[in-house]
């Protein structure tokens, strides 16, 4: 069936069908609505309602009256609602006993309507171009030699023209037998609007008022009327029973309280409406000057006629305005044009340029970035970095400029640019998958946490202060215009980016001040992937409660679900499926098989704290390797060991109390984020008692990197209180060495060499320790330059380095292993298995190719394949 011809506009499944386009890609400016979009608590309220669904709404519609009551301070008895207030209005004129109505034109065709099936006779006062159609009060005074009711707009529609709330309570008292219908349809759009709702309205002044304009609800049909208990109370009895939903009571009690949402909206509106104004005028059209969203404009000598011009815009460019040929007053020299978001805007300017024939407009803002692909998902550690490397790897194979980008990180796991500038290890990764060097720009903003409080922040590889939470809130837009301002440069440099968000973006506590989910991905304008780990449960539940916890310009930007780490038939998940789509109008475009052993880096030791770091090889048959990495509250760079994890031999296994470190073969002591803290774990567990006594053995290798390191030495001072208040802490005392933590951070890209057995190294070193060794302490490994950062026991298997990638040299972690093994009296290997992210990434993108489909995304984000 064709959807009938609507004049009002804001059809959009009419508007769709004639422009033979998805109802999605129509930009309709033909209705006038929140450029904003509905508030972020829509959602909630509805869902909050729904269980009300079984009862019939409050006829009295008494919670929602109150609510009115408060917000324009006026007696709840004053008010009237009715479903939306076109209800109202037609059945207003029925009411007064009036015979004659007068109506300012141009406006609001109804107005005329709703007399005219009243049985009134009606008097239009046709307003003139050369006033900028402003309504003349002292023709309306003129008009009224007889009682009627009077039927102004203020914001007028089409025009936008306010009309003085003192003027008009001058004029009804003037006509004491008369009664003036104001409609404040747009009044919210306004700042410093003076309603004629509150209670020194004059008892012949009645005023409509819409929650669905203001609040973007359109849909939901909720409206107003403010007059005297009289007529308000004559009104209410005689609309249908129950014409107020629960639904919409609720969410009108709700909007009605919130004067936030539209302060943030009279904010918003006058640099958008200001932008459109301009990019009008510069397009050759006349503008009106208005104070609502919207604006009336007349078009050029020259240009298609109104009804011409909209039908072109929508047949040819899926733009909706709204002709405004039938309206009184006016001709199809003239069009209504909603204010919309920045972007949407540009959109109406372009195609009224196409079809005016401007090969451009004037004052066009540079084009749409860099194409760009996002991938949040509904927790942490449900893959996003993994899937956001495979992303990488794929794009690039096809031949494509691909960069990586996380705008703030929070993670221990971090590296060293070869410019000495601090970043993520997971962007370091995603980097090589791109075939890239790593840059700061793929992560401007890192933070590490020093306690369960506070961080260390990093900003463009360098540290700016340790904050504890409400600090860093404060200093978040600082943090976020540098991360907006890297991704810009970096942007430019590549033909598509690949975004990783953080955490979850339905964390509601968050949102407001949010740099690295929906906000990032609304200055990048990136298509969003939103991903969930089925191997843990709930996901479905995860995808669905997190689309609810969307704003809906948010909800916009994700184009589907990834099912992230599944074990089975994934046709058995079409039920499933099915249900998500029709809960939420998104589908789940790939569901991506568990990979185990896949040999990448961890992005935040999550996996290995939780003991998912590497599969018992024992069980296999060979003779492993007991490597213990003591499992530090606040480790740091646990990547260290992955390419152990990676070696046959080797059975790498966290620790985290003294009954299960056993007697392993090697113990290694990582790095951490807040040493003394940890140094401090390790003697209250009965660790460092342990770790002690198996030095004394000498059948155990103890290794420590970085703050393991200082920690095997006799103290560690901390005088600034970089990472901590504790001052001081008594090392395990197995190395002779004193360390302080200074303010200066070391930060360098590292070449070095181990120099018992002269095996090359390569890594970083990140620390704020300054160790001095005493006279006699063994140097164990030299930087190329000769500077030691590395020492060890004389004569027993004690020693450790500052030096992160200690173990990624293939031939130095063969020779610690033989060594490991021939303590053991088991014969060395020698042979050398490459440590290689390579194939990895290789297979990652393969799986992902097979269950993503690539090629269309890349087309939606305008990348043709």
């Amino acid at each position: 069936m064709t959807p009938s011809p609507f004049p009002h506009g804001g059809n959009v499944r009419a508007l769709a069908q004639a422009a033979g386009r998805d109802p999605g890609d129509i930009c309709d400016a033909s209705a006038s609505l929140n450029p904003l979009g509905p508030p972020p608590w829509l959602r909630q309220a509805v869902s909050a309602g729904v269980s009300d669904l079984v009862h019939y709404p409050d006829p009295d519609c008494a919670a929602l009256l109150e609510a009115a009551a408060t917000r324009y301070a006026a007696p709840a008895s004053h008010f009237t609602a009715g479903n939306g207030t076109s209800q109202l209005l037609f059945a207003l004129p029925r009411a007064t006993g009036l015979a004659r109505a007068v109506i300012p034109t141009p406006c609001y065709a109804d107005y005329a309507t709703a007399c005219h099936k009243a049985g009134m006779d009606i008097r239009r006062l046709a307003a003139v171009e050369f006033d900028d159609f402003a309504v003349r009060l002292d023709h309306v005074d003129a008009a009224l030699r007889t009682p009627s009711l009077v039927i102004l707009g203020s914001p007028g529609n089409p025009t936008g023209a306010v009309v003085p709330a003192e003027a008009v309570a001058e004029l009804a008292e003037r006509h004491p037998r008369s009664l003036f219908l104001v409609d404040e349809a747009f009044a919210d759009f306004v700042p410093g609007f003076a309603s004629l709702a509150g209670a020194w309205r004059p008892h012949n002044v009645a005023v409509l008022l819409s929650l669905t304009k203001s609040f973007a609800i359109p849909g939901l049909r909720l409206g107003l009327l403010a007059a005297s208990p009289d007529l308000a109370g004559w009104v209410r009895a005689n609309l249908p029973p129950w014409s107020v939903s629960s639904l919409a009571q609720a969410v009108g009690e709700r909007a009605l309280g919130d004067a936030d949402f539209l302060a943030r909206t009279r904010a918003a509106l006058p640099p958008l409406r200001e932008g459109l104004a301009q990019g009008l005028s510069g397009l050759g059209l006349t503008v009106f000057p208005g104070a609502a969203n919207f604006l009336l404009a007349r078009l050029p000598a020259g240009a298609p006629g109104s009804t011409e011009l909209t039908r072109r815009l929508l047949a040819e460019h899926g733009v909706a305005l709204r002709d405004c040929s039938n309206f009184h007053g006016l001709t199809e020299r003239y069009v209504r044009v909603a204010v919309r978001p920045e972007a949407e805007n540009g959109r109406i300017l372009d195609a009224l340029a196409a079809v005016l024939g401007r090969a451009d407009r004037p004052g066009r803002p540079p084009r749409r970035g860099t194409p760009a692909l996002m991938l949040q998902a509904t927790a942490s550690n449900a893959g996003k970095s993994v899937l956001c490397a495979g992303l990488c790897r794929a794009l690039a194979r096809r031949g494509l400029r691909v960069a990586p980008f996380k705008s703030q990180n929070m993670s221990l796991n971090s590296g060293v640019t070869a410019d000495g500038l601090e970043m993520g290890r997971a962007q370091i990764t995603q980097a090589a998958a791109c075939n890239l060097a790593p840059d700061v720009r793929m992560n401007p903003v890192l933070l590490k946490p020093t306690s369960d409080a506070g961080s260390q922040v990093i900003v463009m590889g360098r540290p700016v202060g340790v904050m504890k939470v409400g600090e860093y809130i404060l200093y978040k837009p600082q943090a976020f215009a540098a991360a907006k301002a890297a991704y810009d440069s970096l942007a430019a440099e590549a033909d598509v980016m690949v975004l990783e968000g953080a955490g979850s973006p339905a964390e509601v506590n968050l949102q407001a001040h949010d740099m690295v989910n929906m906000a990032m991905a609304a200055h990048a304008e990136a298509l969003v992937l939103l991903a969930a780990d089925i191997d843990r449960g709930g996901a479905y539940a995860a995808l669905w409660g997190t689309m609810e916890c969307l704003a809906e310009a948010d909800r916009a930007r994700v184009a589907g679900y990834v099912l992230n780490r599944f074990r089975g038939d994934a046709g058995l998940l079409a039920p499933a499926n099915a249900y998500l789509r029709a809960a939420t109008g998104r589908d789940v475009l790939g569901v991506v098989p568990y990979l185990p052993d896949l040999g990448l880096p961890d992005e935040d030791s999550v996996s290995f704290k939780d003991g998912q770091a590497v599969p018992d090889r024992a069980a296999a048959g060979a003779p492993a390797l007991d490597i213990a990495v003591i499992d530090l509250p606040r480790a740091s760079n646990l990547t260290d060991v992955d390419a152990l994890c990676a070696e046959p031999d080797a059975r790498v296994r966290r620790v985290r109390n003294a009954a299960a470190l056993g007697r392993p073969d090697a113990v290694i002591v990582p790095g951490s984020k807040n040493t003394l803290a940890d140094l401090a774990w390790l003697k209250e567990t009965g660790l460092a008692r342990a770790i002690t006594a198996l030095a004394l053995e000498g059948k155990t290798e103890i290794v420590g990197i970085c703050a393991g390191l200082q920690m095997l030495g006799r103290t560690v001072a901390d005088p600034l209180g970089l990472e901590s208040g504790r001052g001081e802490e008594a090392g395990l005392g197995l190395l002779g060495l004193t360390t302080e933590l200074v303010a200066q951070k070391t930060l360098t890209s590292t070449r070095a060499v181990h120099l018992p057995t002269g095996e090359g190294l390569r890594g970083y070193e990140i620390h704020h320790g300054r160790s001095l060794p005493d006279d006699g302490l063994a140097v164990a490994v030299t930087r190329a330059d000769g500077a030691a950062i590395g020492f060890s026991r004389a004569g027993e298997p004690v020693w450790g380095a500052y030096l992160h990638g200690l173990f990624d040299a293939d031939a130095f972690r063969r020779r610690f292993l033989d060594g490991l093994r021939r303590r053991r009296g088991l014969p060395a290997i020698e042979r050398i298995a490459p440590y290689d992210l390579e194939p990895a990434l290789d297979r990652l993108a393969d799986v992902l190719e097979d269950c993503l489909p690539l090629t269309a995304l890349l087309r939606r984000l305008g990348l043709s394949f």
